[in-house]
């Protein structure tokens, strides 16, 4: 054990250990010689010791103790004493270690605890003696010592009561160290300590010692005396015979927080409910605690949490002793109206929305508690009618269904009022619960409300008259006529977030109450509609999971054919499910059936390369849980073959059968993965490989992992291994398979590397093979000398891997450095370090020699990461790594280092050295590093003309400098935590000079550096340096970030010289950093310091001549109290400061700054965005509010309310102003503030009507002059206004409206059309019913009319008024709606003479209004080609929103008028007007999103003579590139649409033509995206009617191009291919389904190949298309550009498309090419084709294989070293591409010789078969795999 350094390996250990000694029988251990027996004592006791800080750990070795003890008690009382004594009879006082031991045996040893009865005065003497002396060190006393010193007083009078208690509730005895004691806990309890953690433990431990109390009335009168806790004066405590003084520190509730808890949680229920002095009608508990409780309830925000648990522990404590208070009281608890249940309602009401982590959840179960009180109270009292439950449900029904806490209230209803009450209460259940699942943040608290209703309703079933006649299926069916709609629409909804959160939360609690209602959702589904699949695979799964049943019995035989359906669907949600559906199983020793083996071997195949990651982490789970299966399972075989009898054959054979399937199928997973690895293949295929081969590695071996608590494989793992590798098989960690992970070490993406390391450091033989490990250092030490910082990170990585897998092989370390290695693992690491430290200092000399040649050769950059990785990452300790010196000698390194590099940056490497304050612009910087370059040239700065882009020399400087104090930083700080962390007593790496000096490195780059990527990397180690130092014990440590904060508050309040960056650049991170490594369990005087300073700095006035080009201090401390907002270390620690950083913000914003104006905005919205929480996310269009009320706002933050309705006023009054109404008068923080309540969640009751001020003001505002006022003012109203008084202000809006004869001001006009629209959409929403309001509000609006006529001149009061006419439509009469759109109408007529202001929102608005209905809609398509073209516009851009494409009839009108000016929209000047115009044309054609050929609407085919015109003038625009690639794609869709349009033949095939042509250009990787998507939906329109013309030549053009499009970049692009790709299949299979089903793209390229190979195999052309896939590199110039390989360059050019994989394309294409050779003398065409190409190609073939071989015969001796120069061409990725498509070509030779004697032969096929076998075996051997297909074909199983 003592071997194992790891926590899990320590407790796997004494795990092991103690199963053996309980086996061992009690007997044996007693006849043992009692020397034995006690070397074994004294071994467990030394290794309880050893494991004293892992509490499981301890425990085991007590049990093994106790489990001796019942042989010798006394010898192991003895023994633990002995041990025990040291501590406790000590002279000096309690270590922190002594208190830990202490605490552990008294907390988990039964032995210990009894020691400590017997000397429990030596150990409280040693307590008064060691709390002093904690309590006046403040490091000590803050920190953990002092916490631990509270938990061992809690633990003896919680554990050793009877021994205390004399002490202190005698009357004879006299104790003064329990005196020192209690006066030291409250100390603590009172403030003394800042830890509030600890401060909370002492409010318990004191709240113990008062439960000791022998009478009750002593312990009562304790409490009482405690209670004073509350006083601000000084009190003296009394407890028995003990006193202690108190005296208050300050007011942060704390100690009544601890005082509550405390006595809450430890006194029993006689002590709570005594009487305090002769008051026999009170109580402790309800009137001396509930106020205190009460008044915590209202204290500061970052005390709330604590508060409500409080609270909750009141409830609970009042519940338990409920009885006892009736029989005291002899009335009710909670009778209806009194002030107990006011106060609690309140508290827990206005508190449910607190954005404080954890209260909401405190909050609900206060609500649930206080519910059951309620009701237990009148069942006692024999109330029935309990209306409390209903004034609260109609409350909650009141609240907005965006409003979290209204299902959460429900849930807690619904079992006093039932499923019945609540659903008539609140119908629309329902529609709330489908729009809470489609919202991240409601999704929870809906499904609950779910779960609860459905277990209601079963309950109520189950109890009711009827229950012992009802089966499950009657069950069920009662579920069905209330739920099965809603599922059944949630769970094939359109929406994927209600979709997912509906199958996953809904589902199987459904099936899990009503197991049979599977089949009543499973009858609604068809496997062809949309989302019915995905659906169906969802039921299945969950019922195959809840109720441990197989699914496919439910469907017969259909079932397997519709889940292949799903594994090969487009929609990968689908997908997923049916795979999880495949691989779930009840029990996992149920082995798969041979189907589910095939279909899991094809379905992983063909998702090899998905875009998504989440789609790769969910399939790698799924993998998980089948190879689970199949593992258990055969597991179980092996067991059951053991058991059985010798004589059974037939269980033997189908043993084996099972054992083969199993076994073969991981097999074949664990070599399937090394195919898709080599470079040249996607990221995505890539990192799928790996997790698949993680999900073997980790499945199938018997690698045990020390840092996972589950997922360990079983303990007769390795019988499965053995067998496997008896067949030969599951050789997972052999050499080659080796070398294909290390080269992947050196991929381009930094998650490919990583898993790779990963999965070699974990499952692989723990060293490298000798050539292995120096070809790999030869190449680790070239990647640390590259400028480029990806190749150093793979250098790094590599450096770490190679340390960790060779023990004794860095010979070069050794020959470079006097270092001995020898073969110790941490020897090695030191060996490995030291060597590093040297290359870090050359590098250094060679950066200060010359700077130029150093960023190019020698680049500090990448030695710093693989020191990092070296010292932080691997698991030795760094104590064993590095001493003092060493440590010493990095420091120098790194602060030289930081000095040289900016004083690269400064173009003085002496001024960085300095405190200089004018520091160096971003120009400056530029000047500096250009001059640099000048002089390492040789030469001067010419002075021609100045380029924009930056020189390679000038990047790799910057590059070099920026990224290597990127990495200062973080090395520096992850090393400072790394000492730290592993420090020991006595012994540390770093004194404080050491620390000093370390603080300033980071203080230079911070303040220095510019960078924001150097600033932001640094700030992630400066946070850490700061986390060790606070929480070091050495007050001099912990104070160094307090001095660095200090001094950065002082740079932020000096003026300066210059201009700072932007944002005072690191300034506020530094200081950011310090005050988030504060521990969160202090009261954080840091933060409170930070906030005070800036807050002043930031109020000083400006001076009266302070210089616009200057930063300010103003200014900067506006910008650190920006970052100190917007700090995700702080959480809501910083919201207590939040009213007074508003306050200010909105102050500043009237600043004649405008640096200042510019901060205080940023801050503004910033604080806004922390204040009101993350906007909850919703698919459907989500709220534009928060999920805060206004109640709940003000509420946290009452010192905003008066500020913010001062504002209000303020700008309301200048507008009442008569003299005012001509002037803009601005107020800056106007726009702000409404904002702000704009964001609040409306349609909340304000039953205390404190916000009703708000109104006036907000109403008065609708006269602004500026129009987002206007428009604010009205989402503010509606946010504000609660829901009682919505007609109220609507009927007044709408009085206020004038007539035409009366004089009005637009502006307020149009704000009170504002207003009345913003209201009417959340007053309809609520009051859906008509009501005498409503039809007031109406008539005012109707009797307006006259503002949408021309007499109203105003454009936009026009569109307003039209707006609110729009949603009063239901509601309005016939004959006003027909004046109405008379009015309309007629404007459509009128020409305009003049440009007017918001004419266009107006014309827009009209458009949405008439086109409402069909009639009006067609009248106005009629008249489309008179309209003038603004109009036209709008119509175009309103049928572009979406609408008109519903209704047939209007579709016909529509395409009939758009077809009819197609001609003349094309002449158009405008290119805008033109791309609308057409992809208005396209939508309506094709209606909505449909692109398949059968929803096209033909009613109104173009005349043959425009048609032609038309199609020519979109084709030469599209063969010319004229308009932008907007404007071409959606020609191309229209032109396609065109075309099935021509009748005459040969036109129609000579267009054809034209447009395959187009498609060939377009379909390239270098095209614009959406063009190439308008291409792949061209071949859905178009393509697919050309198939039936019959034209081979044009067809294998478009299957050419859907080749290739199913290769694009985009995955819109292949999806959208793979449906043109499905409606052929469809097409060709003669399907009887109205409806396509969609394949997925990696099942639609082989259906295209098919129907390719079908129909066309011996049509010209179809050769060259299979051939052209082929990659056509040439391995002689592919050789010689890997050998010369160079970094020639900073960044390296990605391909054109990265998605394109020509090696698994030649695997693709290699059967059909086999076909074809098959297939030779069928056709004379055919054969003449195949002859041809192989006179060509043979000798280029055989060429280059006699080439190659001799190139590897070059490379490599007999025994197959690995080398170097091999180890860099393993990537490259043109090389595994060209061999792929040599291969390919050389068996598509070979198989065409074997198959015709008419080709040429050039050698012998043997031969050449005999080649191929010996080159791919030698590249296999190598690191070298090919997909499966290649492999098997060279082998001689040939795919045709």
């Amino acid at each position: 054990m003592n071997r194992s350094s790891g926590k899990r390996c320590q407790e796997r250990c004494l795990e092991e250990a103690s199963q053996l000694l309980i086996r061992i029988p009690e007997a044996e251990l007693r006849a043992l010689d009692e020397t034995r027996l006690l070397l074994l004592v004294r071994l467990l006791l030394s290794m309880q010791l050893h494991v004293v800080r892992i509490s499981t750990g301890f425990r085991k070795v007590d049990q093994m103790l106790q489990h001796l003890a019942k042989v010798d008690h006394q010898m192991v009382l003895r023994e633990t004493q002995e041990c025990l004594d040291s501590t406790v009879r000590a002279e000096q006082i309690l270590s922190f270690e002594d208190l830990q031991r202490v605490s552990m045996f008294l907390e988990d040893s039964a032995i210990g605890r009894e020691v400590f009865q017997h000397s429990h005065l030596s150990l409280l003497t040693k307590l008064s003696k060691s709390f002093p002396v904690v309590l006046q060190q403040q490091p000590l006393r803050d920190g953990p010592m002092c916490y631990l010193a509270a938990k061992t007083c809690l633990q003896m009078f919680q554990l050793l009561s009877g021994e205390v208690a004399p002490l202190v509730w005698g009357e004879k005895e006299d104790s003064p160290a329990m005196q020192v004691i209690l006066q030291a806990l409250m100390d603590v309890i009172l403030g003394q300590c800042c830890n509030r953690d600890t401060r909370l433990l002492a409010g318990t431990a004191v709240a113990m010692l008062i439960n000791t109390a022998l009478d009750d009335r002593a312990g009562a009168a304790a409490a009482w005396s405690l209670l004073q806790v509350s006083h601000s004066e000084p009190w003296l405590l009394t407890v028995g015979v003990l006193q202690a003084r108190c005296s208050p520190t300050g007011e942060d509730g704390v100690d009544m927080l601890a005082v509550s808890k405390g006595l809450l949680t430890c006194c029993r229920p006689l002590i709570l409910l005594s009487s305090h002095l002769d008051a026999t009608e009170t109580s402790l508990l309800l009137n001396g605690l509930f106020p205190l409780v009460h008044a915590l309830c209202e204290q500061k925000m970052d005390r709330l949490y604590f508060a409500f648990e409080v609270l909750t522990l009141w409830l609970k404590k009042v519940k338990e002793c409920l009885a006892d208070i009736w029989t005291t009281t002899g009335v009710r608890l909670l009778p209806d109206g009194s002030s107990l249940q006011k106060e609690l309602i309140h508290i827990i009401w206005t508190n449910a929305e607190s954005p404080v982590s954890g209260v909401s959840d405190f909050v609900r179960g206060a609500f649930s508690l206080l519910l059951d009180l309620y009701n237990m109270d009148c069942d006692k009292f024999c109330e029935t009618n309990k209306p409390l439950y209903f004034t609260l449900l109609k409350r909650v029904i009141k609240l907005p269904w965006e409003c979290k806490t209204k299902y959460q209230r429900l849930c807690s209803l619904l079992p006093y009022l039932g499923t019945d009450t609540v659903m008539d209460q609140y119908p629309e259940i329902p529609t709330h619960l489908l729009k809470c699942l489609s919202t991240n943040h409601l999704s929870p608290c809906g499904s609950e409300l779910y779960r609860c209703l459905i277990l209601q309703h079963r309950r109520e079933l189950c109890d009711g008259p009827q229950s012992l006649s009802r089966t499950e299926t009657d069950l069920a069916s009662q579920w069905s006529k209330r739920w099965r709609l809603f599922l059944h629409e949630a769970l094939t909804s359109d929406v994927t977030l209600l979709q997912n959160n509906s199958s996953t939360l809904l589902l199987p609690c459904t099936i899990q109450v009503f197991p049979s209602a599977v089949g009543n959702l499973l009858a609604s589904l068809d496997p062809f509609t949309p989302g019915h699949l995905h659906a169906w695979a969802c039921i299945m799964s969950s019922y195959r999971s809840t109720t441990l049943h197989s699914p496919w019995a439910l469907q017969g035989s259909s079932s397997f054919e519709t889940l292949q359906l799903a594994l090969g669907s487009a929609d990968e949600k689908v997908r997923l499910a049916a795979v999880n559906l495949l691989c779930c199983s009840p029990k996992t020793k149920v082995a798969p059936q041979t189907e589910e083996v095939s279909m899991m071997k094809v379905f992983i195949q063909q998702n090899l390369n998905s875009d998504s990651s989440s789609f790769r982490q969910h399939l790698q789970a799924a993998v998980k849980k089948f190879l689970v299966r199949i593992r258990d399972g055969c597991l179980a075989q092996i067991r059951g073959q053991k058991s059985k009898k010798k004589g059974d054959a037939v269980h033997s054979d189908r043993t084996q059968d099972a054992l083969e399937q199993g076994i073969g199928f991981v097999e074949w997973l664990g070599q399937l993965p090394y195919g898709y690895l080599a470079p040249g293949h996607s990221y995505q295929r890539k990192k799928t490989a790996l997790l698949l081969l993680s999900a073997v590695l980790e499945t199938c071996t018997d690698t045990w992992s020390p840092d996972k608590k589950k997922g360990q494989p079983p303990a007769n793992m390795g019988s499965l291994v053995n067998v496997a590798r008896q067949r030969g098989q599951w050789d997972f960690t052999c050499r080659t398979k080796q070398l294909v992970l290390i080269s992947c070490l050196e991929d381009s993406t930094n998650e490919i590397r990583e898993l790779s390391a990963g999965l070699l450091l974990r499952y692989f033989p723990p060293r490298f093979p000798d050539d292995v490990a120096a070809a790999l250092l030869a190449r680790t030490k070239n990647l640390l000398c590259s400028p480029r910082v990806q190749e150093a990170q793979m250098g790094a990585l590599m450096m770490k891997v190679l340390l960790q897998k060779s023990e004794d092989q860095l010979e070069d370390c050794r020959n470079n450095s006097s270092i001995a290695v020898s073969g110790g693992s941490t020897h090695n690491t030191s060996s490995a370090v030291k060597f590093l430290i040297r290359e870090l200092e050359e590098h250094y000399v060679a950066t200060k020699a010359d700077m130029m040649l150093a960023a190019r050769t020698k680049p500090v950059h990448g030695v710093l990461i693989a020191l990092q990785r070296c010292l932080i990452e691997t698991p030795c300790s760094v104590y064993d790594t590095l001493d003092h010196s060493l440590t010493v000698e990095v420091l120098n390194l790194l602060e030289n280092l930081s000095h040289l590099l900016l004083g690269v940056l400064y173009g003085d490497l002496d001024a960085s050295a300095t405190e200089k304050d004018a520091l160096p612009s971003f120009c400056d910087m530029g000047n500096a590093i250009s001059s640099l370059i000048a002089q390492s040239s040789g030469g001067d700065r010419g002075d021609g003309e100045e380029c924009v882009l930056l020189s390679e020399e000038h990047s790799l400087v910057l590059t070099c400098c920026w990224v290597s104090l990127k990495e200062i930083g973080i090395f520096l700080g992850s090393l400072v935590e790394k000492i730290y962390s592993e420090s020991k007593p006595g012994k540390c790496l770093l004194t404080k000079d050491d620390l000093m000096r370390s603080s300033r490195i980071f203080k230079n780059i911070l303040l220095k550096c510019r960078h924001w990527g150097a600033v932001e990397g640094c700030c992630v180690g400066f946070t850490k340096f700061c986390t060790s130092l606070l929480s070091n014990s050495d007050a001099e440590i912990s104070d160094i970030p307090a001095h660095m904060l200090k001094e950065g508050l002082q740079v932020v309040e000096s003026p300066r010289l210059t201009s700072v960056t932007r944002r005072a650049a690191g300034l506020p991170m530094l200081i950011l950093c310090v005050v988030s490594a504060e521990r969160p369990c202090k009261s954080r005087p840091l933060l409170t310091h930070t906030m005070h300073s800036l807050l002043q700095t930031a109020q000083t006035p400006l001076p009266e001549n302070w210089d616009q080009t200057l930063d300010l201090p103003q200014v900067c401390a506006v910008h650190t109290l920006q970052a100190m907002v917007r700090g995700s270390g702080l959480g809501v620690a910083v919201l207590q400061f939040a009213p007074a950083v508003a306050i200010l913000s909105l102050t500043l914003l009237s600043s004649p700054c405008w640096a200042m104006r510019n901060a205080a905005l940023q801050l503004y919205s910033s604080l806004c965005s922390r204040m009101l929480g993350q906007r909850p996310s919703s698919e459907e269009a989500g709220p534009t509010q928060h999920s805060m009320s206004p109640t709940a706002f003000f509420l946290h933050y009452p010192a905003l309310q008066p500020f913010l309705l001062g504002e209000l006023r303020g700008a309301a009054q200048d507008l009442q102003n008569p003299s005012n109404e001509a002037k803009l008068h601005l107020q800056p923080s106007l726009f702000p503030v409404l904002t702000l309540l704009a964001q609040l969640q409306p349609g909340v009751q304000d039953s205390s009507e404190t916000l009703s001020d708000f109104l006036p003001p907000l109403l008065q505002l609708s006269a602004s002059p500026i129009y987002s006022v206007r428009v604010m003012a009205s989402k503010a109203l509606v946010a504000i206004t609660p829901p009682s008084d919505y007609m109220r202000i609507l009927i007044k809006l709408a009085a206020q409206l004038p007539g035409p004869e009366e004089r009005c001001c637009h502006n307020q006009l149009h704000g009170k059309l504002l207003q009345i629209r913003a209201i009417l959409e959340k007053a309809l929403y609520l009051f859906s019913a008509p009501s005498a309001d409503l039809t007031e509000v109406l008539r005012g609006v109707e009797v307006s009319l006259w503002l949408v006529t021309a007499a109203q001149r105003c454009p936009l009061v026009r569109a307003a008024y039209l707006a609110v006419v729009d949603q009063l439509r239901t509601f309005c009469s016939e004959a006003y709606l027909s004046k109405l759109c008379d009015i309309l109408n007629q404007e459509f007529q009128t020409p305009q003479k003049e440009l007017q202001i918001g004419l266009t929102s107006f014309h827009k608005q009209t458009v949405h209004f008439l086109c409402a209905d069909l009639t009006w809609a067609c009248q106005i398509w009629d008249n489309f080609s008179r309209v003038n073209p603004e109009l036209r516009l709008s119509l175009v851009t309103w049928l572009m929103d979406g609408r008109g494409l519903h209704q047939r009839s209007l579709r016909e009108v529509i395409q009939r008028m758009l077809q009819s000016n197609l001609r003349e929209a094309l002449l158009s000047h405008s290119v805008g007007y033109r791309s609308t115009y057409l992809a208005a044309l396209a939508a309506v054609m094709t209606g909505s999103d449909s692109i398949s050929p059968q929803h096209v609407l033909l009613s109104a085919p173009l005349e043959e003579p425009l048609l032609l015109e038309c199609l020519n003038m979109l084709l030469g625009d599209l063969e010319n590139q004229r308009g932008g690639p907007e404007f071409l794609s959606q020609a191309l869709l229209v032109a396609s649409l065109l075309l099935i349009q021509l009748s005459d033949y040969r036109i129609k095939i000579s267009m054809f033509q034209r447009w395959c042509s187009i498609l060939e250009c377009q379909r390239s990787p270098s095209a614009p995206e959406m063009l190439r998507m308008k291409c792949a939906e061209a071949l859905c329109l178009a393509g697919v009617p050309l198939m039936s013309l019959g034209e081979s030549r044009i067809i294998i053009r478009v299957i050419h191009t859907g080749l290739y499009l199913l290769q694009d970049q985009s995955q819109q692009v292949r999806m959208r291919t793979a449906s043109f790709t499905s409606i052929l299949h469809h097409m060709h299979r003669g399907e009887t389904q109205t409806r396509v089903h969609q394949v997925q793209v990696n099942q639609a390229l082989p259906l295209l190949l098919d129907l390719l190979l079908e129909k066309y195999w011996d049509a010209t052309g179809t050769l060259e298309v299979l051939l052209s896939h082929l990659p056509q590199t040439d391995l002689r110039s592919v050789l010689r550009e890997a050998s010369e390989r160079g970094c020639s360059s900073l960044y390296e050019q990605d391909e054109a498309n990265v998605f394109a994989e020509p090696s698994v394309m030649s695997a693709h294409v290699l059967p059909y090419l086999l076909q074809m050779a098959n297939r030779y003398s069928e056709s004379s065409a055919l054969a003449q084709s195949l002859k041809v190409w192989a006179e060509e190609s043979a000798a280029q073939v055989i060429n280059s294989l006699k080439f190659y071989k001799e190139h590897q015969s070059g490379l490599f001796s007999p025994a197959e070293t690995l080398t170097p120069v091999w180890l860099a061409l393993l990537r490259s990725p043109r090389l595994h591409s060209a061999l792929c498509g040599l291969f390919t070509r050389a068996l598509f030779l070979l198989w065409l010789w074997k198959s015709s004697d008419d080709v040429e032969r050039i050698c012998d096929p043997s031969s050449l078969h005999s080649t191929l076998q010996e080159l791919c075996s030698l590249l296999c051997r190598n690191g070298v795999h090919f997909p499966s297909a290649l492999t098997s074909a060279v082998a001689g199983d040939l795919p045709v």
